[in-house]
């Protein structure tokens, strides 16, 4: 049950965060051409960026990327204990081990 249940959490994981990674990309790529007036960097690596354009966008997308992804694998975490009674197994406290 364990192998099954640690299966099922790690996809439902994986999917919360690819769906947050996703809508967190495309409201910096908004937000930015908003904000700038211009598009996005396609490649902030890209020598023919500006430096402090290629750093701002760099520090926006991270941080929204990772803020989105905590999130939605927080939302994940409480649908599946409320789902199965625990936490899955990667996440689960002293005493809350299935």
């Amino acid at each position: 049950m364990a192998e099954g249940s640690s299966k099922i959490w790690s996809a439902f994981s994986v999917a919360a965060g690819l769906t947050a990674v996703a809508l967190a990309k495309k409201a910096v790529d908004t937000s930015w051409t908003v904000a700038t007036g211009r598009k996005p960097p396609e490649n902030p690596a890209d020598p023919d960026v500006d430096l402090p354009e290629a750093v701002a966008f760099a520090l926006v997308t991270g941080m929204a990327v990772g803020l989105a992804r905590m999130l939605a694998q927080r939302r994940a975490a409480s649908y599946y204990f409320r789902s199965t009674g625990h936490l899955p197994a990667e996440l689960a406290r002293d005493g809350q081990r299935p």
